[in-house]
């Protein structure tokens, strides 16, 4: 274990620490791997989009490790990604379920449908900003303007065909460089100052006896 100095006194990272940031990395690698698969397959065969669907849930998969293992210092905006995460994720199982079309054909012609699966790009969209904002990432803030502009672009009918499938690409690859590029970040900023998390817990708790 390794001895730091943080606002709030000095904290420890242990193993198991570097173990959830490793977790946290291996969720995004998986998300990024699949999501780059899917748009692959709607570059190359626009008319077999069935294999979509299984790639979908294993982009949720990989998402839903990362937001379990990430560390955010505001709970409450930890909390809400999940929760939209959940929302998201639930809502393609419940339109795969009722209607016979592949999951991305009937999003992509039926564009209100973001208005429940979309809650997961926006809980996608929530580690972008916080990546870009913890460590002045490039590609994290080009993907945090561009993914809801994508999205708000297509629900309201904004953007052509052509456009968006270069947007589409867009995100594809630079999602493909963030995951790439955590792989080899030192961990300890991905944990953050622990100090602040234990500050945070301790005026929690103070807070809830008063």
């Amino acid at each position: 274990m390794n001895s730091y100095q943080g606002q709030f006194g000095t904290f420890t990272i242990t193993e198991e620490d570097r173990w959830s940031v490793k977790i946290y990395r291996s969720g995004l690698v998986l998300a990024a791997i699949s999501f780059l698969c899917s748009s692959l397959l709607v570059f190359m065969q626009p008319t077999n989009l069935k294999v979509i669907t299984p790639l979908f849930f294993l982009f949720a998969l990989g998402l839903g490790i990362s937001l379990a293992t990430i560390h955010i210092y505001l709970k409450p905006l930890h909390q809400t990604l999940q929760v939209f995460w959940l929302i998201g994720t639930i809502t393609g199982l419940i339109f795969c379920l009722k209607f016979p079309e592949p999951l991305a054909e009937f999003v992509y012609h039926t564009p209100l449908s973001l208005l429940g699966i979309g809650f997961i790009f926006a809980a996608l969209t929530g580690i972008y900003f916080k990546e870009a904002f913890c460590f002045n990432r490039l590609e994290t803030k080009i993907l945090t303007l561009l993914v809801p502009s994508l999205l708000l672009g297509h629900l309201l009918g904004l953007l052509p065909p052509d456009v968006e499938k270069v947007l589409l690409g867009l995100w594809s690859v630079l999602f493909g460089i963030f995951a790439l590029g955590k792989t080899f970040q030192a961990i300890p900023p991905d944990i953050g100052d622990k100090s602040v998390f234990e500050y945070l817990k301790q005026k929690q708790t103070v807070n809830n006896w008063l």
